[in-house]
């Protein structure tokens, strides 16, 4: 049952656009009753130690995940916090945030290219304006008072 929902878990990250090795990492430790270390994370999962170590720095910053001290040992070992709505909130704001960010730098890239194009891709003009403004619009709502609320 574990092993479904972390297989899920990764299914589900993968498709957020997070990867998925987050998810795995996240639900292995969020069914763990004990804080696991790297090593451990990696044999269960099969990933690499660097797949391990970067996937758990990321949940970190997001919160999912704490570094727990163990008496007499000097690995580091973690574990998952369970106030899931936090961090589905640090995460949209992260991976929308950077997107939206990426997005605007593509867009500028594309428009600086506009000019060398031929008069007949009026089209292709017109559909890159479009995706501006939308990009614009979604930008405003995305940096809106109503949004600051909701995600706060």
């Amino acid at each position: 049952m574990v092993r479904r929902f972390i297989e899920d878990a990764g299914n589900t990250s993968q498709s957020l656009g997070v990867g998925r090795v987050l998810g795995q990492l996240f639900a292995y430790l969020y069914f763990s009753p004990e804080p696991k270390n790297l090593a451990e994370m990696q044999e269960a999962l099969g990933i690499s130690k660097g797949s391990a170590s970067t996937g758990v720095r990321q949940l970190e910053q997001w919160g999912a995940v704490k570094k727990i001290w163990i008496k007499g040992d000097r690995k580091d070992y973690y574990q998952a916090n369970d106030w899931l709505g936090k961090i589905l909130k640090k995460v949209i704001l992260d991976v929308a945030g950077k997107k939206m960010a990426s997005y605007k730098s593509f867009l500028e890239e594309v428009e600086a290219g506009l000019p060398e194009m031929k008069d007949e891709d009026s089209f292709v003009r017109e559909r890159i304006e479009h995706l501006r403004r939308f990009h614009n619009r979604a930008q405003k709502l995305w940096e809106s008072a109503l949004v600051k609320i909701f995600v706060k």
